[in-house]
């Protein structure tokens, strides 16, 4: 009998550990969730950890009332700037890096921002670069904005879809690259008319363009999303041909083609980390996040994914951007009406 008793005690005894251990567990995760009440915190890491979810960005996660597209860093200031489209909503939001809510744009000479990029982040003038797919009276165009969203310049015809050079005329521009020389890479067509990929000198000027639809070398199928790195490459999501394209940024010269690791889903947003060591692409209806080993100097090679985050079903990651100071990566999510912090796994949390 003191046997018996001694097994039921200890039985019950562990069953109270383990209870008290499930009821620690779920508080825990409950206040993970209150961290950031309304976001999609569902998600897996795959492969070698290499980013982490910042549970409390932003400190305001209902400020988010559309659909969240693009997400830009100004890596200096310590701001974030979230394109979002809805009927009467801010088309966008600005937020610290450690998420506190700065100030909505109520400009309204933005219709359907699509892609946005921050220009001269080292500058006393960063200026803002919003691609806008509307078809209305604003539509067609890449535009300019100060920090507080004061409109600066426009590039193409407003409300005229087009493909001329001289004047630029544009149709669905998906994204601007502006390099620290002042020149831009644009990809034009999301969806639209155009398949092109354009670079434009300082002063604007078309210096090579890539326009032709189709499969083959430098042809293109919805061109989606454009980068530059520090060996003179430009790497292009061509997103209906579910393929990276690298081309010669002085000449323009296709270099090659990265398919192997879309065969599931395309590319649709091509970012590099501060490192330089991987370029993270954006998977959308596969709801992924891929970290990509980036070749060195004259080599395009294969790809290989090495780490990838694999995120809730029907958030729908659309395009991204990385902070260069500390290589924190923001995710603009558009069924997750939604843009998530990760933070790098790595000494001090930077990649830098």
């Amino acid at each position: 009998m003191v046997k018996k008793r001694g097994s039921t005690c200890l039985i019950v005894s562990s069953m109270a550990t383990l209870l008290v251990l499930m009821l620690v567990l779920y508080g825990s995760f409950s206040a993970q969730q209150a961290a950031s009440p309304g976001l999609t915190h569902d998600y897996q890491l795959l492969g070698r950890p290499l980013y982490k979810l910042d549970l409390s960005w932003p400190k305001y996660p209902e400020l988010f009332t559309g659909d969240v597209f693009a997400v830009a860093v100004n890596q200096h200031a310590g701001v974030v700037y979230v394109a979002q489209r809805g009927d009467n909503v801010p088309k966008v939001l600005v937020f610290t890096t450690d998420g506190d809510f700065l100030m909505p744009w109520n400009t309204t000479t933005l219709e359907m921002p699509h892609g946005i990029f921050l220009a001269d982040a080292d500058s006393s003038n960063p200026t803002v670069w919003i691609t806008d797919v509307g078809t209305g009276p604003y539509g067609h165009c890449i535009k300019q904005y100060s920090p507080s969203g004061k409109l600066l310049q426009v590039l193409g015809t407003p409300g005229i879809a087009g493909s001329g050079v001289n004047p630029l005329q544009f149709d669905s521009p998906a994204e601007i690259f502006v390099h620290s020389s002042g020149e831009m890479y644009i990809v034009d067509g999301d969806g639209g008319m155009n398949n092109r990929l354009i670079k434009l000198s300082k002063e604007q000027e078309v210096l090579w363009m890539h326009g032709e639809k189709g499969q083959g070398m430098a042809q293109f199928y919805i061109p989606h999303s454009v980068t530059v790195d520090n060996a003179q490459r430009v790497w292009v999501a061509d997103r209906g041909n579910k393929r990276i394209q690298v081309f010669n940024s002085i000449t323009g010269d296709w270099l090659g083609t990265w398919g192997s690791c879309f065969t599931e889903d395309a590319p649709y947003s091509v970012r590099l980390t501060p490192d330089k060591k991987y370029f993270v692409v954006v998977q959308l209806n596969t709801n992924q996040i891929s970290l990509l080993d980036a070749p060195p100097v004259g080599v395009i090679g294969q790809c290989r994914v090495v780490s990838v985050i694999q995120l809730a079903d029907e958030v729908k990651p659309h395009l991204v951007d990385l902070d260069l100071k500390t290589g924190s990566l923001y995710v603009a999510e558009i069924a997750g009406q939604q843009a998530q912090k990760f933070t790098p796994f790595s000494l001090g949390g930077s990649f830098v």
